[in-house]
């Protein structure tokens, strides 16, 4: 039978969490939407399941005791699973792989979910956090070995959660980088520098902020024997940087690139054709199968790949008069924290807090 294996994956039902690590049999899971399949590479018919909604029964043994007092319907969860495929599987598994497509619209769940299973790079411990209000994505990259770590784009209305979990893994926290100065939520760099001795903070030199690090293209950000590289992605803002993994397996691309979209360009220096000639040279030029992690998502999904922004993303696969015609006519409004995010973070974060 195949097996769907939930990998200390953390489902977040209002405040209470769960972890699941025992694997669990296909029949045991009820899939009511699945959004995305894709190649893993990690082994032949291996797969990954990008953001499907399950039903998992009550009845489960092993399950979290939170499931039990929750609805029905407040049951459904927004998972990150990994499909393993037997070769020559069943009718179902056929299914799922990646030469078929599954005509399902993008996912839409009130509940997320960070999960350690995504990355491919061997010795590499990797966490995706998420900020409910700011929709924002937290990440966490460190060296199993030596303990050492970097963390992208924390936010400050988390920093007991990220800390507490830096703190449970025995990580020392070498580097906290944003990837630009954001506009929508106040960073917790200038906060956790003072509660983490010997912490860094990290932002590009054309922000016009202030941090310990200022990050040119091609700077490297070393944490034990991995390291991510900057590239200089402005076009949303003028300080933009996206972050690819040394073996260029993942790239997190702050605001330049979303997941089929990409960061407005109507305020703080935004520039669509700086942004497009960004994503195009510097984004779309790493490999099919590297793993997009953006800053923020509104959908419930969580990763992406440069193929399949390359050849999906709605505005980027636009001619270059088209994008900047759609971008120039959004209208949206502004983020109704910019007049407070915008000088705290010019700050590493620490005006008035």
């Amino acid at each position: 039978m195949t097996k769907v294996t939930v990998t200390q994956c953390s489902c977040q039902l209002g405040k209470a969490t769960s972890v699941f690590k025992t694997p669990l049999p296909v029949s045991t899971i009820q899939l009511l939407t699945i959004s995305r399949v894709i190649r893993t590479g990690v082994a032949p018919h291996s797969y990954c399941l990008i953001s499907a909604v399950v039903r998992i029964p009550q009845t489960q043994p092993g399950m979290c005791s939170v499931i039990r007092p929750v609805k029905p319907v407040q049951r459904a969860l927004s998972l990150t699973l990994r499909l393993r495929a037997a070769a020559g599987g069943s009718a179902q598994d056929r299914r799922l792989r990646p030469a078929v497509r599954a005509d399902v619209g993008p996912l839409r769940a009130s509940c997320r979910s960070y999960c350690s299973a995504m990355s491919r790079t061997d010795g590499l411990l990797f966490r995706q956090l998420f900020e409910l209000e700011s929709s924002t994505y937290t990440y966490l990259l460190a060296d199993t070995e030596s303990k050492e770590a970097i963390l992208i784009d924390p936010v400050l209305e988390t920093i007991d959660r990220d800390l507490k979990l830096i703190r449970e893994l025995g990580l020392n926290l070498k580097v906290a980088v944003n990837t630009h100065c954001h506009a929508d939520h106040i960073t917790s760099t200038g906060l956790m520098k003072k509660r983490l001795a010997g912490l860094r903070s990290a932002i590009s030199k054309f922000s016009g902020a202030s941090a310990d690090i200022l990050l040119s293209e091609g700077d490297k950000i070393s944490f034990g024997k991995h390291h991510v590289t900057v590239r200089e992605t402005p076009g949303h803002t003028d300080g933009c940087v996206s972050l690819v993994s040394g073996d260029q397996s993942m790239a997190f691309t702050g605001d330049a690139l979303l997941i089929r979209g990409c960061g407005r360009t109507d305020f703080q220096q935004g520039s669509p054709q700086k942004l497009y000639k960004s994503v195009h040279e510097k984004i779309f030029t790493l490999p099919d199968q590297c793993l997009i992690y953006p800053a923020h998502d509104y959908l419930g999904q969580t990763v992406s790949t440069v193929g399949e922004e390359r050849t999906f993303n709605p505005r980027l696969t636009k001619s270059l008069d088209e994008f900047v015609i759609i971008m120039n006519n959004l209208n949206l409004p502004k983020p109704h924290k910019i007049d407070a995010s915008v000088p705290a973070n010019l700050v590493c974060g620490i005006h008035e807090v």
